[in-house]
């Protein structure tokens, strides 16, 4: 599933191909017929913003384009006239600009929302706050992991009601490099663990949106730990049994 670091490059690639342009759209799929989204035909796109794992497509007509990725969707950036490697029957929705044009394909949302109602609309308003926004607060983001003190902490980085953006690669990659062992409950942890694993999962994720290069140093690694030499572990965790990497040795 993308994370909030490739959340966040695809909007800033998007915001520097696409925004001004009054763009040409078309949804050659039914799903993205289904959306509306050829409403979008002719309308300027003003921005493009990053939350969390979601993107939101600003246009000055009132309206937001909202679309999550999932497991399976995507988005792809073309000259205009270029060969897509997709086939263009299978693109929910196409955005045209004046040099290039961003097509988008599967996932499990992709929607239409009036302007007015994309700050409180459910399943945007439930967001914890953004681990890679400018205004992000750690105090707040703490706070929020400690709602449920007996959830371990690789779990909890998850929930996205708590923290938004982080997925299972900076998840395992976090607290290896806090040296925080994932296993442990929120409520053995202090203010200070807790903030040395969100502070990593921010850096790492901010250096991974600009050049698109995740540094993984456990992250289904099958050799020994970077570090220390030892031997990596691997386990499903949570109710959704991600799998959760880490160093049993570097990380006790």
């Amino acid at each position: 599933m993308a994370e909030g670091d490739t959340i966040l490059r695809l909007a800033r690639r998007l915001d520097a191909a696409l925004a001004g342009d009054e763009l040409a759209v078309a949804a050659p799929h039914p799903r993205g017929r289904g959306t509306g989204v050829e409403r979008l035909d002719g309308q300027r796109l003003e921005r493009a913003e990053a939350r969390g794992k979601h993107l939101l497509l600003h246009f000055d007509g009132a309206l937001v384009l909202h679309s999550h990725l999932g497991m399976s969707g995507g988005w792809d950036l073309y000259p205009m006239g270029a060969r897509w490697r997709r086939p263009r029957g299978a693109a929910w929705a196409v955005l045209g600009g004046s040099t290039q044009e961003a097509v988008q394909f599967g996932g499990p949302t992709l929607r239409l929302l009036p302007a007015a109602r994309a700050g409180r609309d459910p399943e945007l308003a439930r967001l914890g706050p953004d681990v890679l926004a400018e205004d992000f607060d750690l105090a707040v983001a703490i706070a929020a992991l400690r709602a449920d003190p007996a959830r371990r902490l690789g779990d909890a980085l998850l929930d996205q009601t708590a923290v938004a953006g982080i997925g299972n690669i900076f998840k395992s990659e976090s607290c290896f490099a806090a040296r925080i062992d994932p296993w442990r409950a929120i409520g053995e942890l202090g203010d200070e663990e807790l903030g040395a694993v969100l502070r990593a999962a921010r850096e790492q994720m901010l250096a991974a949106a600009v050049d698109g290069r995740k540094r993984l140093a456990v992250y289904r690694r099958r050799g020994p730990c970077p570090v220390c030499g030892g031997r990596l572990a691997a386990r499903g965790q949570g109710d959704a049994n991600r799998t959760t990497y880490w160093c049993p040795s570097c990380q006790a």
